[in-house]
Protein backbone atom coordinates (compact mmCIF):
# COMPACT_ATOMS: atom_id res chain seq x y z
CA UNK A 1 0.00 0.00 0.00
CA UNK A 2 1.35 3.60 -0.88
CA UNK A 3 0.50 6.44 1.81
CA UNK A 4 3.09 8.88 0.29
CA UNK A 5 3.24 12.54 -0.93
CA UNK A 6 5.88 13.63 -3.21
CA UNK A 7 7.04 17.57 -3.22
CA UNK A 8 10.28 16.84 -5.25
CA UNK A 9 10.78 20.16 -7.05
CA UNK A 10 7.44 21.62 -5.72
CA UNK A 11 5.38 19.04 -7.53
CA UNK A 12 2.33 18.17 -4.97
CA UNK A 13 1.25 14.69 -5.22
CA UNK A 14 -0.29 11.81 -2.91
CA UNK A 15 -0.77 7.96 -3.74
CA UNK A 16 -2.88 5.71 -1.69
CA UNK A 17 -4.17 2.22 -2.27
CA UNK A 18 -3.46 -0.90 -3.79
CA UNK A 19 -4.79 -3.05 -6.84
CA UNK A 20 -8.01 -4.44 -6.48
CA UNK A 21 -8.79 -7.87 -5.95
CA UNK A 22 -9.91 -9.57 -9.24
CA UNK A 23 -13.29 -9.42 -10.42
CA UNK A 24 -14.07 -6.81 -7.69
CA UNK A 25 -17.02 -3.97 -8.86
CA UNK A 26 -15.44 -0.15 -9.55
CA UNK A 27 -16.51 2.62 -8.08
CA UNK A 28 -18.16 5.40 -9.57
CA UNK A 29 -18.29 9.03 -10.84
CA UNK A 30 -20.91 10.13 -8.45
CA UNK A 31 -18.70 7.67 -5.79
CA UNK A 32 -16.05 10.01 -6.49
CA UNK A 33 -17.96 13.00 -6.46
CA UNK A 34 -19.48 12.26 -2.90
CA UNK A 35 -15.56 11.65 -1.25
CA UNK A 36 -14.49 14.52 -2.52
CA UNK A 37 -17.46 16.66 -1.05
CA UNK A 38 -16.49 15.09 2.56
CA UNK A 39 -12.85 17.27 2.15
CA UNK A 40 -13.34 21.10 3.20
CA UNK A 41 -10.38 23.64 2.63
CA UNK A 42 -8.91 24.39 5.97
CA UNK A 43 -9.09 28.03 5.13
CA UNK A 44 -12.89 28.10 3.66
CA UNK A 45 -15.58 26.25 4.84
CA UNK A 46 -16.61 25.16 1.49
CA UNK A 47 -16.12 21.32 0.42
CA UNK A 48 -12.95 21.53 -2.39
CA UNK A 49 -15.46 19.62 -5.22
CA UNK A 50 -18.39 23.00 -4.72
CA UNK A 51 -15.06 25.49 -4.72
CA UNK A 52 -14.19 24.20 -8.12
CA UNK A 53 -10.59 22.86 -6.62
CA UNK A 54 -11.47 19.16 -8.70
CA UNK A 55 -9.88 19.60 -12.36
CA UNK A 56 -10.35 15.89 -13.28
CA UNK A 57 -11.14 12.32 -11.86
CA UNK A 58 -10.56 9.68 -14.16
CA UNK A 59 -11.38 5.82 -12.92
CA UNK A 60 -10.20 3.18 -14.83
CA UNK A 61 -11.34 -0.51 -15.34
CA UNK A 62 -8.91 -1.59 -12.45
CA UNK A 63 -10.69 0.86 -10.41
CA UNK A 64 -7.38 3.08 -10.14
CA UNK A 65 -8.46 6.85 -10.30
CA UNK A 66 -6.12 9.99 -10.98
CA UNK A 67 -7.09 12.93 -9.91
CA UNK A 68 -5.56 16.60 -10.75
CA UNK A 69 -7.01 18.97 -8.83
CA UNK A 70 -5.63 23.05 -7.74
CA UNK A 71 -5.66 25.30 -4.92
CA UNK A 72 -7.37 28.83 -4.85
CA UNK A 73 -3.65 30.45 -4.67
CA UNK A 74 0.00 28.92 -5.45
CA UNK A 75 1.04 30.45 -1.98
CA UNK A 76 -1.66 28.44 -0.07
CA UNK A 77 -0.10 27.41 3.15
CA UNK A 78 -1.79 23.50 3.48
CA UNK A 79 -0.50 23.03 -0.33
CA UNK A 80 0.89 19.43 1.01
CA UNK A 81 -1.71 18.15 2.69
CA UNK A 82 -4.41 19.04 0.14
CA UNK A 83 -3.61 16.16 -2.42
CA UNK A 84 -3.19 13.87 0.55
CA UNK A 85 -6.80 14.70 2.06
CA UNK A 86 -8.33 14.14 -1.07
CA UNK A 87 -6.67 10.98 -2.13
CA UNK A 88 -7.25 10.08 1.69
CA UNK A 89 -11.14 10.29 0.85
CA UNK A 90 -10.81 8.35 -2.51
CA UNK A 91 -9.02 5.31 -1.34
CA UNK A 92 -12.30 5.22 1.20
CA UNK A 93 -14.55 4.20 -0.98
CA UNK A 94 -15.22 0.50 -2.13
CA UNK A 95 -14.58 0.04 -5.59
CA UNK A 96 -11.09 2.30 -5.65
CA UNK A 97 -7.74 0.60 -5.79
CA UNK A 98 -4.60 2.68 -6.35
CA UNK A 99 -5.05 6.57 -6.29
CA UNK A 100 -3.13 9.35 -7.15
CA UNK A 101 -4.09 13.16 -6.83
CA UNK A 102 -1.74 15.82 -8.16
CA UNK A 103 -1.59 19.13 -7.93
CA UNK A 104 -1.95 21.40 -10.64
CA UNK A 105 -1.97 25.25 -11.30
CA UNK A 106 -2.56 25.45 -14.77
CA UNK A 107 -4.76 26.54 -15.58
CA UNK A 108 -5.28 28.82 -12.27
CA UNK A 109 -8.22 28.45 -10.17
CA UNK A 110 -10.78 31.66 -10.61
CA UNK A 111 -13.85 32.21 -8.58
CA UNK A 112 -16.11 31.14 -11.47
CA UNK A 113 -15.24 27.72 -10.97
CA UNK A 114 -17.33 27.79 -7.73
CA UNK A 115 -20.84 26.54 -7.91
CA UNK A 116 -23.54 28.06 -6.66
CA UNK A 117 -23.86 26.47 -4.03
CA UNK A 118 -20.38 27.32 -2.91
CA UNK A 119 -21.35 30.93 -3.51
CA UNK A 120 -24.13 30.93 -1.55
CA UNK A 121 -22.03 29.40 1.25
CA UNK A 122 -19.35 31.94 1.04
CA UNK A 123 -21.95 34.93 0.45
CA UNK A 124 -20.42 35.70 -2.63
CA UNK A 125 -23.68 36.28 -4.85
Amino acid sequence: MNTGVDASEGDFRARRGAKLPEGQAVGTQEDAIAALKTVYDPEIPVDIWELGLIYTVDINEDGSVFAEMTLTAPGCPVAGEMPGMAADALVAVPGFGEIEVVLVFDPPWTPERMSDEARVALDWF
